[in-house]
């Protein structure tokens, strides 16, 4: 399943070497367990991403995923919000990734998405498709909501709900979301700052931002498995608004 690693770094922050490397991202797609409908739109966004002046793509992505709360990669924000429960959670998927051989700095989110599939990437197709499968519902909703913003970062969530064979009613989801408020304009962006309590020094959440420098090393990497169970129904693909999605 080492092809899969592609998705992990196509989600991540853009970098030089993703361009320097695109010819051998667009080879390791042909690689991908997924139809040719999947992989074609996967090309055209590497390629359309690649051939963009490199600081006009992490703009975009900035503004696109770092703004606003709505496609936050950090998958447990979509779960828990901002409540306690998303702190303890964090902390049990940090264990479930020591205790299979991942060290990741004390600076790193574990439930970055890209880093998420980093992990399950190096535990067999098997167990990667059923981690996907247990955050089927989160994906979909991303999806969805890059759909709405016809962004082209729509094709890298549609082929991971793909490899994840869940079947979610996307029809669905779109019909939930129709009307939804956006919330990276700057009013929206204003009233959360309004909202919340601003706090300053080394417990400070602006302490704790995602990086991607620390990667699992070969030695890190295990054959082994443990469900996350982030989900109350994980064998319903069905997703909801109470889903706190």
């Amino acid at each position: 399943m080492n092809s899969v690693i592609i998705l992990s770094h196509l989600l991540d922050y853009p970098t030089s070497a993703l361009v320097e490397h695109r010819y051998d991202v667009l080879n390791a797609i042909d690689a991908l367990p997924l139809d040719g409908s999947d992989k074609d739109a996967l090309k055209d966004f590497v390629r359309s991403q690649t051939a963009r002046d490199l600081m006009d793509w992490q703009s975009e992505y900035d503004e696109l995923f770092e703004r606003g709360r709505s496609l936050s990669l950090m998958l447990f924000e979509h779960l828990h919000g901002e409540s306690r429960d998303r702190g303890q959670a964090m902390v049990d998927l940090l264990q479930q990734y020591r205790a299979a051989g991942l060290d990741i700095s004390e600076r790193e989110l574990p439930d970055y998405l890209p880093l998420y599939l980093e992990f399950l990437s190096t535990q067999g197709e098997d167990n990667f498709r059923a981690g996907l499968a247990e955050v089927a519902h989160i994906l979909a909703v991303l999806a969805c909501r890059l759909e709405h913003r016809e962004s082209p970062y729509a094709a890298v969530l549609h082929a991971l709900l793909s490899l994840s064979g869940v079947d979610v009613a996307l029809d669905d989801v779109r019909e939930q979301l129709n009307g939804e408020k956006r919330d990276d304009t700057p009013e929206a962006i204003d009233k959360v700052w309004e909202e919340e309590q601003v706090t300053f020094g080394p417990g400070a959440a602006g302490d704790s931002c995602p990086t991607a420098q620390n990667k699992p090393s070969e030695s890190q990497r295990r054959d082994q498995y443990m469900p996350l169970n982030w989900v109350d129904a994980a064998g319903d693909p069905s997703v909801t608004a109470e889903r706190g999605v």
